[in-house]
């Protein structure tokens, strides 16, 4: 049996000792597309995060299963694995508590102008003639908290938010959730109305481009929206617009292309953004349950057998 995680480098300083027990395992810390091929075409099974395993690799090689080293499947083609009789598995919801952690993270920084005070109190408060600063900031009590994907992050994100005493409202980009313990409403008027916005959807076909040049221009003037679901739910040429027009405050976590592009037009909005490097799900107890979910899927199959 010959395992093979393609990018161990995507998942920082974890032990891979134990999966030894199930054969020969190589461990590569990063895996180009041109690389690909040549380092799974003898494994078993492969291991991957981001590295893409299409029709043409599963033909090539001789794959009997796909560990996925995270919850979004979207870069191998499980239709074609399905023909194949290839195995492909997840690890899901090893990372709620972290994202959610890490939204309030962000939501907080910004709302408390965080960096902006950080920054002050080096530079420039030792040659102040009072003891404080004043900047306008605010508290989440008596806000509107609209989360757009109410799933189980999104619900971890409203009570949480509930607690601070937001009032939470929620748009479900698929159309199907109906959650009674908040209200639902359409986007606009999400976005109209909320003092604070967070994203935790998937990127689909419904949400591509969901916040664009359109209806950005609804967010208030001194709203927060946060971004810890998928790059390219937010267009990001439209918002670098939008926050030249408008006093928005932004968080983003991920981004349409990853790592981020030199030129990316948010990079120069210092003032106005908070941007972190798809981190929200690394946590080392996130971590931790991911590798123990890699572990179990890949002992049950192997048992399985």
């Amino acid at each position: 049996m010959k395992i093979v995680f393609l990018d161990a480098l995507t998942l920082g300083d974890v032990d891979f000792e134990r999966f030894k027990e199930f054969g020969e395992v190589e461990i590569y810390q990063t895996t180009s597309k041109k690389e690909t091929l040549d380092r799974v075409k003898d494994a078993d099974i492969v291991v991957t995060n981001k590295v893409v395993i299409d029709k043409e690799i599963m033909d090539k090689s001789n794959i009997k299963f796909i560990q996925i080293a995270a919850t979004g499947m979207n870069n191998v083609d499980l239709e074609y694995a399905k023909i194949k009789g290839i195995r492909v598995k997840n690890v899901a919801g090893y990372s709620t508590n972290a994202v959610i952690q890490h939204t309030f993270a962000l939501v907080l920084s910004l709302l408390n102008r965080i960096c902006y005070f950080d920054k002050y109190t080096r530079e420039e408060y030792p040659e102040s003639k009072i003891f404080t600063h004043i900047v306008n900031w605010f508290e989440i009590n008596n806000k509107r908290w609209g989360i757009i994907g109410l799933g189980e992050i999104g619900r971890g994100v409203a009570k949480l938010a509930e607690s601070f005493g937001a009032e939470v409202v929620y748009y479900s980009t698929s159309g199907k959730n109906s959650n009674s313990e908040y209200k639902r409403v359409n986007l606009n008027e999400l976005l109209q109305s909320s003092d604070i916005i967070s994203i935790h959807a998937p990127l689909n076909e419904n949400t591509k481009n969901l916040l664009n040049k359109t209806n950005l221009k609804l967010i208030k003037n001194e709203a927060v929206l946060v971004n810890v679901g998928r790059g390219g739910i937010i267009n990001e040429k439209d918002l670098a617009e939008i926050l030249e027009q408008k006093d928005i405050f932004v968080g983003l976590d991920v981004f349409e292309k990853e790592p981020i592009n030199k030129n990316n037009p948010l990079l120069k909005f210092k003032d106005k953004t908070l941007l972190t490097p798809h981190v929200a799900w690394t946590s080392k107890q996130a971590r931790k349950k991911l590798m123990d979910g890699i572990y179990e899927n890949i002992r049950e199959w192997v048992k399985g057998r």
